[in-house]
């Protein structure tokens, strides 16, 4: 189960609709050990595109390091799915490298209301998790 706090959601959401048309990405990390996210890091989806996604290798590289620097892990990777579910495509599966990380999709195809759902994905099988939105942890 992923628990996660109301404002790192809202977070996400925000840069998924943000980016509309396009797919959104980034990373919520949080202390090494922990599977508690505590902080949101949007990234730049280089592709620049509404049916794919993919980190600048610069700009991740960077993240990566500072995570490293501070003893933290990407606990949750997230993108958006701009016309379609909130399910991991298999691009989207065959692109999940971090096997103890939580992979979330916001779905935006809907103007009103958005989809977000959290998935483990490990060597090409993806099960689907639930979600718990808190106040604060």
């Amino acid at each position: 189960m992923l628990v996660i706090r109301a404002d790192l959601v809202d977070a996400m959401v925000a840069h998924a609709r943000a980016d509309h048309p396009d797919e959104a990405c980034g990373v919520l990390v949080g202390p090494e050990g922990s599977d508690r996210p505590e902080r949101f890091v949007p990234m730049v989806n280089a592709e620049r595109s509404p049916t794919f996604y993919r980190f600048d290798s610069g700009e991740q590289l960077k993240v990566w390091r500072a995570m490293d620097d501070a003893d933290e892990v990407p606990v949750v990777i997230y993108h958006s799915h701009t016309a379609t579910e909130a399910y991991p495509s298999r691009t989207d599966i065959s692109y999940a490298s971090e096997p103890d990380a939580h992979y979330v999709l916001v779905s935006t195809r809907d103007p009103e209301q958005h989809e977000l759902r959290s998935y483990r994905i490990l060597d090409g099988v993806v099960t689907e998790e639930p979600v718990k939105i808190v106040a604060q942890y």
